[in-house]
């Protein structure tokens, strides 16, 4: 057995009726001929796979009443046709009947009692090509160690030979709740601090629900001295790190940022990698500085149209990877992020992408002065069964329909591999990102760069962006903003978007204005019905039977 670090915990503990932990990818491959079974040779080459990579064979095992951490097991039953499967799209199988499959197949949890992957293979692309979806949980990996998976599961060249062959394991039988609850008992007694502020944790929340405000200070008090005890007897423990000023205020309110449904919306675009060097050189920003200014300019742009426009910048939370390449165990998450403002209320394109050079200037200032290993460190402290609660209770209050959340979006952008890859001599043409949103932060753009390629990713909750195609596609116009603005040359024509079927033969019909500013009409409304308190509804109910008593 090996016990899940706190970071990993956190994407386990993240998990409602409404939101996921898993994140996703989309290959798309070309057929190198006409009688290529892709399926077959995905379910061939993942089953070797197994064999040598740990995260595709190991499950998860929960201590009883959430007192630890969970622990990872080898599965003794796994299943290797319960994790490929195989689907065709309907004809004409355009980018957006592609998107919708997507779509359903990652707003679904995963079965915990198996290892946390799955692999689909979609046929039925109307340019004949095929694609895979590989959906992981994020407890097992992050953004990077995802990319390495990639370039074990992919080949070099048309030809090459798959370097890895089947290799024999043996499962284990899951640990009965007595043992669990044993190892548990020891993890706390060796450290005792983690105990006592365990305890004052479940002490604190036991007396905030009964209302004795006395008893619930007292034990937050007692923890915060633990923890300064903690601080003072780690001689690594740089005293400096405590003058990090993080974003303690609400971002300002957006159409995305609320409680979200278990229903998911996907959409996808790319453009050149070369294209975005070229103004990369003529503003004189990073290649990252360009596509967050790509970003801001869009969410501007269909802020705008939806009259939901706020007067002050939007914020960001930007996964940042903190590999070194010298972990022992490359298959767990060693992810912080960086937390920066968005121009979104900047009109000039160029003067976005200045804007945003400062902010993840800021932003990395903050991230060096906050001890990112600390932080992971902190999160083995946490008392899952805390943690858990706490999110559940978010979740069920709908909170995030009450509160603005400290963020509005997640932007990630993940360099993948600059060469061409293959599988099994089918040459992969893009790989697309799907990642996960959260309650409050209903909207996720990755973006990932692959050969001459970058690909952009959008997921949204169904309900919070219907047109969330047409965002993606105020992407693109940003970049070609940015060339006119610029005056730079294009490296390469932007190619024109994927072919779509609309649900109904035809291409889909963008919405009007008057129809997008009757959707945030409907949200709105919906959001403020949210927000009534439970206790003052029937109280305005009685006033009302009351006055009509009166004019009777």
């Amino acid at each position: 057995m090996k016990q899940l670090t706190g970071l990993d915990v956190s994407f386990l503990l993240m998990e409602t009726p409404n939101t996921y932990g898993h994140v996703n990818g989309l290959s798309i491959y070309e057929r190198p001929s006409a009688d290529f079974d892709p399926f077959t040779e995905v379910r061939n080459r993942l089953s070797i796979m197994v064999g040598h990579l740990e995260p595709l064979r190991r499950k998860v095992v929960e201590v009883p009443f959430e007192l630890d951490r969970p622990y990872w097991i080898e599965d003794a039953d796994f299943d290797i046709d319960f994790h490929v499967r195989h689907i065709g799209l309907a004809p004409p199988g355009a980018a957006d009947q592609l998107a919708e499959q997507v779509a359903r197949i990652v707003g679904r949890k995963m079965d915990r009692s198996r290892p946390l992957w799955e692999a689909y293979v979609i046929e039925g692309l109307a340019d004949g090509r095929w694609a895979l979806l590989q959906k992981t949980h994020h407890a097992t990996i992050d953004g990077a160690s995802g990319v390495i998976m990639l370039k074990m599961f992919t080949d070099d060249s048309p030809d090459a030979i798959y370097p890895l062959e089947h290799r024999e394991w043996v499962g284990e039988e899951p640990p009965s709740r007595s043992d669990m609850l044993q190892t548990a008992a020891k993890n706390l007694a060796i450290n005792p601090i983690r105990q006592v502020r365990l305890s004052l944790n479940v002490v604190r929340d036991f007396a905030d629900a009964a209302g004795i405000t006395s008893v619930s200070g007292i034990a937050t008090q007692a923890r915060s001295t633990l923890g300064a005890i903690a601080r003072r007897s780690d001689p690594t423990s740089d005293r400096s790190n405590e003058r990090v000023s993080l974003p303690l205020t609400s971002a300002p309110p957006t159409p995305w940022n609320a409680s979200v449904t278990p229903d998911r919306r996907f959409a996808m675009r790319s453009t050149s990698l070369e294209n975005l060097k070229r103004l990369k050189d003529a503003t004189g920003g990073t290649l990252n500085d360009v596509v967050m200014a790509i970003c801001t300019g869009a969410l501007r742009s269909y802020l705008i149209e939806n009259d939901a426009l706020p007067d002050v910048p939007l914020r960001a939370m930007v996964p940042v990877s903190i590999r070194t390449g010298d972990e022992e165990d490359p298959w767990t998450n060693r992810v912080s992020a960086i937390v920066a403002d968005l121009p979104t209320n900047c009109a000039g394109p160029i003067e976005r992408v200045a804007l945003c050079r400062e902010a993840m200037n800021v932003g990395k200032h903050q991230f060096d002065l906050m001890p990112a290993e600390a932080l992971g460190q902190a999160t083995d402290y946490t008392s899952p069964v805390v943690a858990a609660s706490a999110i559940r209770l978010v979740s069920r209050l709908k909170l995030a329909d009450r509160v603005n959340s400290p963020i509005n979006v997640v932007i990630s952008n993940v360099p993948g591999p600059r060469q061409p890859l293959y599988f099994a001599g089918a040459k992969l043409d893009a790989y697309i990102p799907v990642s996960t949103i959260t309650d409050g932060v209903g909207l996720n753009i990755t973006v990932h760069s692959y050969a001459d390629r970058m690909d952009f990713g959008l997921i949204s909750d169904r309900e919070l962006i219907p047109d969330l195609w047409h965002l993606v596609d105020l992407h693109i116009a940003e970049v070609e903003r940015l060339f006119e603005a610029t005056g730079a040359e294009w490296a390469v024509p932007q190619p024109p978007p994927p072919m779509r079927h609309g649900g109904d033969g035809v291409d889909p019909v963008e919405p009007s204005s008057e129809e997008i500013k009757e959707r945030v009409a409907v949200k709105r409304a919906v959001t403020k019905r949210r927000s009534v308190s439970p206790k003052k509804a029937p109280a305005k109910k009685a006033a009302a039977k009351k006055k009509a008593a009166k004019k009777k």
